[in-house]
Parts: C-alpha cells; structure tokens; sequence
C-alpha cells in the first residue's frame, strides 16, 4: 500500500466514530433546534414536528410577539430624533466634523430604532430564566478557569523536582481528577455541611459561626467553585509539569547571570516559555467549564432562587423535564457559540508573534 492508503486505513475508524457520534449528532441539534420538536409527542408519532425556522432562538433570547412602534418610548425616541437633526444641522453650518457627525447620527438612530421595541399583545420579552442562567455560567467559567490555571501552575511550578516526595505529592493531587462527578459533590457537600463539616469546624474553633454554603445564595456559587478547582487540578497540573520540564535549564542559568532568580526567573524566563501550555491550559478549561452540569445539579439543584442554575442544566431541564427539545436545541447552539468564540479570542491573544 501506499502511505495514503495506509494513513487512509489508519485514519478510518476515528473518523467515522468521530462522524457517527460529534460531528452528525451536532448538525442533528441544529436540525431540530429550527422545529417545534415536542419530545414526547415525536416519541409516539415522529412526524409531529413543525419548521419553524429561527422561531426557538428568537422565543429564548429576544422575545415573542415583539413589536416596533415609533413612538412606543416617547422620551428616547424623540431624544434621538433631535439629536438626528442637530447632526445633520452641525455638519452642514460645519460646527462638527465628518466623524463626530457619524458617530452623533448612528447613537441618535439607535435611540430612535432600539427603544421601539416592544411585547406586542399576548408578547413577552425573553425566557426570563435564560440570560440570568448565561449570567450564571459565565461567572462559574470567569471564577473556575483563573481559579484552577493559577492554582495548577504553582503547584506544578512547587512540585518540578525529581524527588519521591515530590511524586507521591503528584499523585495525590491528581487523584482528585479520576473520581467522577457524584463523589466529588459528595465530598463536598459533607466539606460544607454546617453541622459536620470540616470548614464548620474549622470556623468554631476560631470562634466564627459556621455558613450554611449551599443554601446562601451569596456562598452557594463560590462553593460550586472551590469543589470545582479542587476536582480539576489533576490534568491542568500535569500540563504544566510537563511545560516545566521541556524549558531547558541553560536559559534560567543564562537568566541567573543578569541576577533573575526566584520570582524574577519565573515571571521573565518560566511564564513565556509556558505561552503556549497556559493557551492550552485556558482552552481547555473553558470548553470544560463551561458545559458545568453534575456539581450545580447534585450540590445545590440549581437554587437557592436559581443562583447557581447553569446553562446545561436548564438545557437538560427544558428538554427533558418540559419536552421542549427545540428549544432546548437552541440554546445548545447557542452555547457552543460563546464556547467556540472564547477559545478563539483566547487562541488569538495567546497567540506567539513571529
């Protein structure tokens, strides 16, 4: 055979497992995310569906029955309309320049176009749980990932040494990694338990008085975060172990003769050359953070009032709770948007110059 045949063969059986079961079942989900896909009816007759286009992402993430009107916000329409006319009135007696008379017209036409909006009769504005849930999920991602890259570099940056004391404490770190989700909620939830937890005991013992973590809306995310990082150490440390220990010793003793040791080595001469790991890293941790369901569905269910309801978990609920697969498809959709186009904005920024 050829090398094409053979790299052809070789390739074979991960492309088609890749087909079969990511990149079909993807376009599948756009597919019905364009159909009011009731899954219980389609369950007892597969033709009960209707093509209804972008009906679904408009119903999640603008509105239903939403209508302009020209003077449905007086106040602001009218505001923009003036501000229309005086930049078009300045302009011509030349009392503004060509660009700010362009930037004055645009913000003038958006107060005369976007405050006309409105829910027209039997209309609504968005799913009101949608957006407060985005909210949500980016505050886990913006907390989670800074939280577990920078605890994974110092423990891998403490750890490069070639000791049995420095293995053992490697495997005990990423042991955390192979437990699965419901053991690690467990875990925690004892960790944070008011009556016998070990952070309730801890805190009695200074004389504090214990936080019921999980049920205070104003701890219940952080504590979804913290038993998050802890569970998501292992591969992140690993990573940067592994980035360490491909940065070649002659560049820190070249550094150590113009006098970078200690903290000066590691911001000058260890952080650079860990451009690319910490790209992977972030990446990584996003498109992992980001699809966050087990820790907020068995720590807390979503509550209390919804504080830590995720995306996912209100995917799931929609589909499979309410049988609104369509919609349910949508916001799906829409999520591995934002995922794809933080890891690209992060792909770009960590990007090396020529």
């Amino acid at each position: 055979m050829s090398q094409t045949q053979a790299a052809a063969i070789l390739l074979a059986p991960f492309l088609i497992t890749y087909t079969l079961f990511l990149i079909y079942p993807f376009f599948r989900g756009v597919w019905i995310s364009l159909h009011d896909w009731n899954l219980l009816a389609v369950a007892f007759n597969p033709d009960a569906t209707e093509f209804v286009g972008f009906r679904n992402y408009e119903r999640v993430m603008w509105g239903r029955n939403i209508e302009w009107g020209l003077f449905a916000a007086p106040f602001w329409q009218i505001t923009g309309l003036i501000g229309l006319a005086l930049s078009v009135i300045l302009r011509r007696v030349d009392r503004l320049s060509r660009f700010n008379a362009i930037a004055l017209g645009l913000a003038s036409l958006l107060l005369v176009f976007l405050p006309g909006f409105h829910p027209g009769e039997g209309g609504r504005w968005y799913d009101r749980r949608f957006w407060p849930t985005v909210g949500n999920t980016l505050v886990f991602v913006g907390l989670a990932v800074p939280g577990v890259t920078i605890s994974a570099l110092v423990l891998a940056a403490a750890m490069n040494r070639e000791t049995r004391a420095m293995g053992a404490l490697r495997t005990l770190f990423f042991l955390s990694q192979v437990l699965s989700v419901t053991v690690v909620t467990l875990i925690w939830q004892i960790m944070f338990s008011p009556r016998q937890g070990l952070i309730a005991n801890i805190t009695e013992t200074f004389g504090g008085t214990p936080i019921n973590w999980l049920t205070d809306q104003q701890f219940a995310m952080a504590a979804i975060v913290i038993a998050t990082i802890w569970w998501s150490l292992g591969i992140a440390m690993i990573l940067f172990l592994a980035g360490l220990q491909d940065i070649s010793q002659d560049i820190y003793e070249a550094a150590a003769l113009d006098n970078a040791r200690g903290v000066r080595a590691f911001w000058y001469v260890t952080l650079p050359n860990l451009k690319r790991t910490i790209t992977l890293v972030v990446i990584l941790q996003i498109i992992l953070h980001f699809q966050v369901f087990g820790q907020s569905h068995l720590m807390t269910q979503g509550g209390p009032n919804d504080t830590t309801q995720v995306l996912v978990r209100y995917i799931y609920q929609t589909g499979f709770r309410d049988s609104e697969l369509g919609r349910a498809s949508a916001m799906a959709v829409f999520l591995f948007v934002i995922m794809g186009t933080f890891s690209v904005i992060q792909f770009i920024v960590g990007r090396e110059k020529s």
